[in-house]
């Protein structure tokens, strides 16, 4: 028997890649502000600099993520975020077409995600789906 995807399998990966990802960004901002995971290179951050305000970013934006709120618009300000944190941070290091090379392929990943996202939603397990009227959910009450 072949395996079968369907809107319910997508609308539930589309939400754990979301909870996941936001996971992860939520590390960078509390690594910023918190110090936790201990990261040297943000000891003494400046709260408005550049830095210190990503991390404000990936903090409030990837808890409205987490729980899948205002999704679309949340990643597509996120993934501006994190162009800008590659082509500010990472390209000027050199090898711009590559990543693997400069450091910057979690920020190109994340910014990629955050596309994806912006574009697809939340997922079913989001307050978005909860909150989208009825005639506009899909399987599983996923918002479309």
């Amino acid at each position: 028997m072949p395996f079968r995807i369907n809107d319910s399998l997508t609308q539930r990966a589309l939400a754990v890649l979301r909870i996941v990802t936001a996971y992860l960004l939520i590390q960078h901002g509390t690594a910023k502000h918190f110090g936790f995971p201990h990261v040297a290179a943000f000891d003494n951050l400046v709260l408005l600099s550049p830095p210190g305000i990503a991390g404000i970013l990936e903090i409030v934006g990837g808890a409205l993520l987490l729980v899948g709120l205002f999704t679309r618009p949340v990643a597509f300000v996120l993934s501006g975020l994190l162009a800008f944190a590659y082509f500010i941070g990472h390209a000027p290091r050199g090898n711009v077409l590559s990543p693997m090379l400069n450091g910057g392929e979690a920020a190109v990943l994340f910014c990629f995600i955050f596309l994806f996202m912006a574009a697809a939603g939340g997922g079913s397990w989001s307050v978005d789906a909860r909150r989208a009227p009825a005639r506009d959910r899909g399987l599983l009450g996923a918002a479309r």
